[in-house]
């Protein structure tokens, strides 16, 4: 794939708000989803089923709204896509954070096959725990 071929496959996961039919056709079926430690729920997931189900699915009840806000996109000559962004969230109990992170895509024959993330931890626990 070319770079903008990258670009537009993470974008359209971003686009599409992780939208099941786009996961279902995007996503390699061993997806590597790495989650910075102190993160809510950070860890390592394999496959898309795992995030949806142990990543998404205790995360989700803490949250009035959480989003991704990507704002820069770029590549590299190795298959990766690099998006700088931040996370907009408000929490059950009112509180509200953006939280910048970075985000480094795998794209490997066509699809995304890796995420390694990294984020502002703090900011997000701040707002989960006052």
């Amino acid at each position: 794939m070319s770079d903008s071929a990258n670009i537009t496959l993470v974008r359209r996961l971003y686009e599409s708000g992780m939208a099941p039919e786009v996961t279902a056709e995007i996503l390699t079926p061993d997806f590597v989803w790495d989650i910075t430690p102190g993160f809510p729920h950070g860890g390592i997931y394999h496959g898309w089923d795992n995030v949806a189900r142990d990543f998404f699915g205790p995360m989700r009840p803490n949250y009035e709204s959480f989003g991704s806000v990507p704002e820069h996109y770029y590549t590299d000559d190795h298959g990766h896509v690099f998006v700088l962004g931040h996370y907009h969230a408000e929490t059950k109990t009112g509180n509200k954070a953006d939280v910048r992170f970075i985000h480094l895509w795998t794209i490997r024959d066509g699809k995304i096959a890796g995420l390694v993330q990294a984020a502002d931890s703090h900011v997000l626990q701040q707002a989960l725990n006052s």
